[in-house]
């Protein structure tokens, strides 16, 4: 049997968020499907691709607000940049699961965004973790501003 196409939502404002109350609302939800790319020798998800995971995600994210990074830099010269990640693994995936990665924005900057990520499967926490983006100079690599209006987007 053929899985239904999965498709990338933005969670919509007021919906209860799968995480804890004291975490901030989920933005985004992406469903994608382990392949066996994805696993190591012993059949599970190789701990790094969960950082490929969460990047589909806020990707996808973005883009759902209207945010083309590519269009971005070539229009403005920034580019958003991973500069810090805290990752915490608590149960595995394995070949075929269905898992739905969320995105939730911990706090906006001026430079820079924190977003709290989660992959799930059926209702059971398997990775969480803290990502912190910054903004820079595509061709220097410096930081700078978000540009204004996809700053004005982002929660």
């Amino acid at each position: 049997m053929i899985p239904a196409p999965m498709q990338s939502t933005l969670a919509l404002r007021g919906a209860p968020a799968s995480m804890a109350r004291d975490e901030p609302e989920v933005v985004h939800r992406l469903p994608l499907r382990v392949y066996w790319e994805d696993t190591d020798a012993g059949g599970i998800v190789f701990y790094a691709n969960y950082l490929k995971f969460f990047e589909r995600a806020r990707t996808e994210w973005l883009r759902a607000l209207g945010v083309q990074q590519q269009s971005m830099r070539e229009r403005t010269g920034a580019l958003f940049v991973v500069t810090h990640t805290s990752m915490h693994y608590r149960a595995p995936a394995r070949l075929d699961d269905a898992l739905e990665v969320t995105v939730a924005v911990r706090h906006t900057g001026r430079a820079s965004l924190e977003v709290a990520q989660q992959a799930w499967r059926a209702g059971t926490l398997l990775v969480e973790g803290d990502v912190r983006i910054g903004c820079v100079d595509a061709a220097t690599l410096r930081p700078c501003r978000i540009p204004a209006d996809v700053l004005e987007l982002l929660p």
